[in-house]
């Protein structure tokens, strides 16, 4: 059974940011590079979920280019639930700006 994809991603406006995102991050997959690997990105994750938190969901600050095997990283592709890494991103995305509300436990 396939997964709808949200209409949100379909959109010529989350089309164009995807680019600057990919451009932004030299379409090198962030999560490599903390280690010193460099995969080619081929996806823009939002770090604060998107069904969750749909007021950052063109927000610079809250994504980030990753190869596939990183994304899969980031939340359970089974329950969407965000992993301890996916919730590392959040923290430092929590520390870079400071002003991300984050919303009570589900």
């Amino acid at each position: 059974m396939y997964k709808q994809v949200n209409p949100f991603y379909l959109q010529k406006k989350w089309k164009h940011k995807r680019n600057v995102i990919l451009r932004r991050d030299n379409y090198e997959c962030r999560e490599c590079k903390r280690y010193g690997r460099v995969m080619q990105a081929t996806t823009v994750h939002h770090i604060y979920p998107l069904e969750e938190y749909p007021e950052y969901r063109l927000r610079t600050h809250n994504l980030i280019s990753l190869c596939g095997n990183c994304h899969n990283m980031m939340h359970d592709r089974t329950t969407n639930d965000i992993t301890p890494k996916g919730e590392q991103w959040q923290a430092r995305v929590r520390k870079i700006v400071g002003g991300v509300k984050v919303k009570a436990e589900r």
